[in-house]
């Protein structure tokens, strides 16, 4: 089934878990064809993107205006500025040259759906190839989808990244 189709802005749509997997695949493909614009779009202007960190107690910290974050934005702007960096090599995050990627998605469910919202949860891995050498990333994401747009746009997404150890900054690209 394709989301291409628009609707009404007031008519929510009611997602399949093939819908699903398909928005998740295109922002996936976003991300590893480094298309910037179009990763952007499947953006609500007040989405929030959460990478949490773990403290020293293995739990996830709680709430990212008061403990340490790997990332977080509160508002799309954060993402564009992000994305601003990685064009112009500004970012200390960045590596350079840009590492390539391939974002694997799978376990996708359907968490809750109803009143133009749609709770998504999936389990990723990224491979991130740079000199010479490939890193790997895992963990599970959840996302809150708008579905009362034209076409879904992510108004939440925390990112759960579940490698101990990483060897570099991590970036928007790498999760």
């Amino acid at each position: 089934m394709s989301l291409t189709l628009e609707r009404p802005r007031a008519e929510a749509a009611t997602l399949s878990v093939e819908d699903a997997r398909q928005f998740l695949y295109r922002e996936a493909r976003f991300l590893d064809d480094k298309d910037w614009e179009r990763w952007l779009a499947l953006y609500a202007p007040d989405a929030e993107f959460w990478m949490p960190s773990w403290d020293d107690d293995d739990q996830l910290v709680t709430d990212p205006q008061t403990e340490i974050s790997l990332i977080w934005y509160g508002h799309k702007s954060g993402l564009e500025d992000s994305v601003f960096r990685i064009r112009t090599e500004r970012s200390a995050a960045t590596s350079m040259p840009q590492p390539r990627t391939s974002h694997n998605i799978s376990n996708v469910e359907i968490a809750s759906q109803g009143g133009g919202v749609c709770e998504l949860r999936c389990n990723w891995m990224t491979f991130s190839y740079r000199s010479k050498r490939v890193d790997t990333y895992f963990g599970t994401s959840f996302y809150t989808l708008d579905t009362t747009a034209p076409q879904p746009l992510i108004k939440r997404k925390k990112v759960i990244l579940k490698n101990d150890y990483i060897h570099h900054v991590v970036d928007i690209y790498h999760v």
